[in-house]
């Protein structure tokens, strides 16, 4: 087997399951593969089964069932083109599937999602809007990628912010998913946050007084710059040692151990994460109630 497939599943197995891959298609894609240079195929190949999983049912009118499979199918795609730099075409196909899958299933999640562009800088920064039942405005945290994650990554966590009451925003910043192509990496993070709050702040049924930041990886830095740059963030979130030493409100560390992302520890973390951010925002304690029809 070639060292960077061996290399991926061994390290990159529970960030996999943890954001929506099944363990059985795990499994089934990467038991056979050998090569690096047939990573992104593989992947591929498999997100296309769920993704006319999900054709197929919505053309039947399974719409909440159309949404789960086209919502997997852009994870899978995702994943490959995940790090897949050696063939810049395979590369951009899988990441524009990803885009077409996730898109198509936003109306049909539950909560629906909706997509919103920003125009930052000649270019556009893209993002995912979902809002939990309830009365609004809601509070809302924005949830940043790393390095090589991008907002079709995050339906798993964004659920547990939901169902607590809290608005989700995934974006892709610069360097990031949609806005790879068009805007060069950058560290000083305050810069599209401001552009990204000034936007959520213009929707009615957000609070924008009860704004939050949560980061991945990378991701993870950028949160406190887009914190201790914006007066409009009131916290960023869980972060390591320094960060909670000196995070100038309330702050708490939960990890000190982990893999990359904490992914092999989910379970340590994520719920808290939820719950904490939660509770500082003052959302409700419990799941909100539906909007009778």
């Amino acid at each position: 087997m070639d060292e960077r497939v061996a290399m991926a599943i061994s390290h990159w197995s529970p960030r996999f399951t943890t954001n929506g891959v099944t363990a059985g298609d795990f499994e089934r894609i990467t038991a056979g593969l050998e090569r690096w240079a047939d990573w992104c195929a593989a992947w591929s190949e498999v997100a296309a089964e769920h993704e006319q999983l999900g054709r197929d049912a919505l053309a039947a009118g399974r719409e909440m069932s159309a949404g789960a499979h086209l919502s997997q199918a852009a994870v899978y795609y995702h994943f490959a083109k995940f790090h897949f730099v050696e063939d810049p075409g395979q590369m951009r196909a899988a990441h524009l599937a990803a885009v077409r899958c996730l898109t198509d299933a936003l109306p049909f999640l539950d909560p629906p999602g909706r997509r919103i562009e920003i125009p930052f800088d000649g270019a556009h920064l893209v993002g995912v809007l979902r809002e939990p039942a309830g009365d609004s405005p809601h509070p809302v945290v924005i949830m940043i990628p790393g390095l090589d994650s991008t907002k079709e990554e995050f339906r798993s966590t964004e659920e547990l912010f939901l169902a607590r009451g809290v608005a989700t925003f995934s974006v892709d910043g610069p360097g990031q998913g949609e806005a790879e192509y068009d805007l060069a990496i950058r560290g000083d993070w305050e810069v599209p946050g401001a552009a990204i709050i000034d936007r959520l702040s213009a929707e009615a049924t957000l609070d924008e007084d009860r704004i939050a930041v949560w980061g991945v990886s990378l991701g993870g830095y950028y949160a406190p710059r887009v914190a201790s740059g914006d007066a409009r963030v009131r916290l960023r979130g869980p972060g390591p040692a320094r960060l909670a030493e000196e995070a100038s409100g309330p702050a708490e560390l939960l990890l000190e151990k982990g893999n990359h992302g904490c992914a092999n520890l989910a379970p340590f973390h994520r719920y808290l994460t939820a719950d904490w951010v939660a509770g500082q925002l003052g959302a409700p304690a419990r799941r909100p109630a539906a909007a009778s029809a």
